[in-house]
């Protein structure tokens, strides 16, 4: 496996045994406060996760607080609540409200995306997101809505076009990312997907034809409904699954390879696709075998790939970088930062 020169791992140090004690500790306490611990579950989740991840020995940090994530679940589940209220006094109401919702749900997303890099840093420098409204609407609802009218013709474009506006506004410190690549690699990605979906496709028929070969007599007495749904279920476990997966690995590369940091410091990203899905799928089996006890190993394993498989090319001296960053931050932007927003859970 050739990697660039020059180039610097990003490395995990996380272990299954310590992030099973943190995960096991985090369910009980959700399930005695009925739910209410998760939101601190997820802030220690995510420190311990990132906090085992650094890149020349350099970590990154959570700093949320669950009290903030909190909050916005609290938020969010006031509004849907509305929504449901609203939509058994009246349909019309309730249909002009979800339209309003689609209306702000940009704004909603960049609220997200904001608060997750605010409070994640590396080398103590803090991340940040500036993103607009306008830009937002288009790469978060008009080009979804195109991509599935197109039968996802449209969804190469809309897929680079999210990549360009979510990476191109973070930073770290001030110091911008920007995301440029063709189309090339996102069709390339398309196809590979639409083969995989047509072979998946022709599996579910042939499981169908095999079983109502073999099981002619009970099908008959089964209702259409049931047959339906057995259908449905084939087709998301053999076709909608591996879409996301692999439409996922065969675009990391290419995405990882089109992203840099100010001063043209790079990155690299060279998973195998083909073990990339092996591991999601083995992992989904694991952890649906073991009753979801397999969780934090499925996590660790994951983890420990993909930091496997990333490097960072710096341009110059990583002294550099974070210096320059952290030349630009002040005390009281870091302390803000700590305040400014709540986690509305619409950050993707």
């Amino acid at each position: 496996m050739k990697t660039p020169d020059g180039a610097v791992a990003v490395t995990f140090t996380g272990t299954t045994g310590e992030y099973f004690g943190i995960w096991i500790v985090n369910l009980m306490l959700t399930i005695v406060t009925l739910g209410i611990w998760s939101a601190w579950a997820k802030v220690r989740n995510r420190a311990y996760l990132l906090g085992n991840t650094s890149i020349d020995g350099r970590p990154f940090g959570y700093h949320a607080r669950g009290l903030q994530i909190l909050l916005g679940r609290l938020i969010v589940l006031v509004f849907f609540a509305g929504i449901y209220a609203v939509s058994l006094i009246s349909p019309v109401v309730s249909g002009i409200v979800w339209l309003l919702f689609l209306l702000v749900m940009p704004w909603l997303i960049n609220l997200g995306l904001r608060f997750n890099a605010t409070m994640t840093s590396w080398s103590t420098v803090r991340f940040d997101f500036r993103g607009s409204y306008w830009p937002s609407l288009l790469v978060f609802v008009v080009y979804p809505f195109l991509s599935v009218m197109s039968l996802g013709l449209f969804l190469p474009y809309a897929t680079r076009a999210k990549k360009r506006y979510t990476i191109g506004g973070h930073r770290l410190g001030t110091s911008s990312f920007t995301f440029s690549s063709g189309l090339g690699p996102f069709w390339l990605a398309f196809f590979q997907v639409v083969a995989c979906i047509v072979a998946g496709i022709l599996v579910v028929v042939a499981i169908g034809v095999a079983g109502s070969m073999v099981f002619a007599d009970q099908m008959e007495t089964l209702p259409a409904g049931v047959i339906a749904m057995a259908i449905g279920y084939l087709l998301a476990l053999f076709v909608l699954f591996p879409f996301s997966v692999f439409y996922g690995a065969f675009l990391r590369n290419a995405i990882y390879a089109g992203t840099t940091l100010e001063n043209d410091h790079r990155f690299h990203s060279a998973i195998s696709p083909a073990r990339y899905v092996w591991i999601t799928v083995s992992n989904a089996v694991a952890v649906a075998c073991s009753l979801g006890m397999l969780i934090p190993w499925a996590r660790i394993r994951m983890a420990r790939y993909l930091c496997s498989r990333t490097w960072l090319v710096p341009a110059g001296s990583l002294d550099d970088i974070v210096d320059e960053a952290r030349g630009r931050e002040t005390a009281l932007g870091d302390a803000w930062m700590d305040l400014d927003g709540i986690d509305v859970g619409a950050a993707v």
